[in-house]
């Protein structure tokens, strides 16, 4: 067994049932590496470990999480010393679960270790928990974007940010998010280049071969979700646009459909999804545009045409803004290997 460099960073992975079992093993296995593996690899002589991690949780009995993977935890939270570093990973919850009816023990240890001078990490969403805590109170997060309308409605003191892969709540830097469910990927190479040194985050990344998502979460992200609403006028307005989107006048069309002043509509509108009427034509075009982009080869020219848009150079822009990738690098990274039949090449 490899022994730790003697200033290593005491790191906790916080394990509850709701856990991500590859999520906390995938931690733990890349920080005990961190120091070590790349001097094996390349024949030098052996380096300490660099973060000494462990599991914590409410209690050291052995259980279940995800896909009834089993967690033994190293230590619980009464037992734990104040740590360097505290990770919560990614938590298997629906998208509506604000964790507001349990583990008010554990937030408040969560309060008390970041207030004793821990810094805490989440990766995906475990930010949910974070938020429940109060330590994204008037701060910036991120979080699968899955999450993006739970946060809007039950923590709208945080400030949700949906598109970039690492979010610093503040400048102090003590709480940092990280977005999609594979989040801790990103989530090591950061910590193990803040807390070690952007040399062992590289080799780790190389070892591992981890990539850095640098396009964020925008490319992974729908843009269209059906809400939770009381609003059938609302609702009626949705449906009629989700068949209408294309037309030159949808929104036009769509106040017409649904029979009530146009302002009336947009203010209900907005209420009830969170959008304006133009911005939710614009996320179902740009959602049919990546279908299109996905599954063919058709110009882009003819792709802004068959979406509703005449100007191409307008819709290149907009496809930017609302995904984070040109619609040429988008198809490049989505369309399928295998392509019309055939194996693409290069």
């Amino acid at each position: 067994m490899t022994n730790a460099d003697p200033k290593a960073v005491e790191a906790l992975i916080l394990a509850l049932p709701e856990s991500a079992g590859s999520a906390i093993y995938g931690l733990i296995d890349v920080f005990a590496s961190t120091g070590t593996l790349w001097l094996e690899l390349v024949g030098d002589e052996p380096g300490g470990r660099l973060i000494r991690a462990k599991i914590v949780s409410l209690s050291r009995d052995p259980f279940q999480c995800g896909n009834a993977i089993p967690v033994t935890p190293d230590v619980t939270i009464d037992e734990a010393s104040n740590p360097d570093i505290i990770v919560v990973p990614e938590l298997w919850i629906a998208r509506d679960d604000d964790l507001a009816d349990r583990y008010s023990e554990l937030k408040e240890w969560l309060r008390r270790r970041h207030q004793a001078g821990s810094i805490i990490y989440s990766a995906c969403s475990g930010a949910v928990l974070l938020a429940a805590a109060g330590l994204l109170k008037g701060k910036a997060a991120t979080s699968h974007w899955g999450y993006a309308d739970m946060f809007r409605r039950r923590f709208p003191e945080v400030r949700f940010i949906p598109e970039p892969n690492i979010v610093f709540a503040d400048d102090t830097g003590r709480i940092v998010t990280a977005g999609g469910a594979t989040a801790w990927h990103d989530l090591a190479i950061h910590i193990i280049s803040r807390h070690c040194s952007p040399g062992e985050a590289l080799h780790i990344a190389k070892v591992y071969m981890l990539q850095w998502h640098g396009d964020g979460q925008l490319p992974f992200t729908s843009l269209v979700r059906r809400q939770a609403h009381a609003d059938s006028v609302v609702r009626q307005a949705e449906d009629w646009l989700r068949k209408h989107s294309r037309e030159p006048q949808a929104v036009a069309g769509v106040v017409t459909e649904c029979g009530i002043p146009e302002r009336s509509l947009k203010r209900r509108f907005a209420t009830a999804t969170g959008s304006t009427v133009i911005g939710y034509v614009q996320n179902l075009r740009v959602e049919e545009a990546k279908r299109l982009l996905e599954t063919g080869n058709t110009s882009l020219d003819d792709v802004a045409a068959a979406v509703g848009y005449e100007n191409s150079a307008f819709f290149r822009r907009l496809f930017k803004r609302c995904v984070g990738l040109t619609p040429g690098n988008y198809r490049r990274m989505f369309r399928p290997i295998f392509d019309a039949g055939r194996v693409r090449q290069g």
